[in-house]
């Protein structure tokens, strides 16, 4: 699941900021090759804006496998729900056993990666990626103790329980900060850290456009 039903205002254009131009390519389209070229993903869904129609038909003109379009809420979380229940069929007869939901703003995700949240999430039912973070300080200037983790996507997950997590978290009003946290509120499935990648973080500014740009262009 690629997720692209957001707005992306802090980057400073006047489009939705996974539809800008990346290496020839719109950004989200990265993503979508990158799951394309993983052999156990079986379905992909892009979740979208009604009003991105256009960018999202040219979007999937540059693939070379089907994508299946739903679109997205008022809120991240309702829009993986609303994917979840496009899906909830295929879940509930056991032909998807895990979902791997990811932002479509990160463009720079690998297959390598994929492959390595989607097989830890099978083996032990959550999966995600990140980075050790030992540059977060308290307040009065002293660090956390432990070990704090920098989430990336795509974060993935046994189907069925994150189906039935999500449709609790909606029963009951709740809205969590990302997938694992309503996985960690609704569900007992424990969730594997996998090592991120450090250039699969997440195109908020313009800055950040130009530095995926240069990756790719290397």
């Amino acid at each position: 699941m690629v997720l692209a039903s957001g707005a992306g205002t802090r980057v400073g254009a006047s489009l939705n900021k996974v539809y800008l131009p990346l290496a020839g390519r719109r950004i989200v389209s990265w993503s979508l090759a990158a799951f394309a070229k993983v052999p156990e993903v079986g379905v992909l869904v892009l979740v979208t804006r009604p009003q991105d129609e256009e960018l999202v038909a040219e979007v999937l003109a540059d693939q070379c496998v089907p994508v299946e379009v739903v679109h997205g809420g008022g809120t991240r979380q309702e829009s993986e729900l609303n994917a979840l229940r496009h899906l909830a069929g295929r879940i509930e007869t056991g032909a998807l056993d895990t979902v791997l939901l990811h932002d479509g703003a990160r463009p720079l995700i690998t297959p390598a990666l994929i492959t390595d949240v989607l097989r830890t999430a099978r083996e032990y039912g959550g999966a995600l990626p990140g980075l050790a973070a030992d540059d977060i300080v308290r307040a009065d200037g002293t660090r956390l103790p432990g070990t704090v983790v920098r989430a990336q996507t795509p974060q993935g997950f046994r189907a069925q329980p994150l189906l039935d997590a999500y449709e609790q978290a909606a029963r009951e009003g709740f809205d969590g900060t990302d997938t694992a946290s309503v996985m960690e509120r609704f569900s007992t499935l424990p969730v594997h850290w996998v090592r991120g990648d450090e250039r699969n973080f997440k195109v908020t500014y313009p800055h950040d456009l130009v530095v995926a740009g240069q990756v790719l262009s290397s």
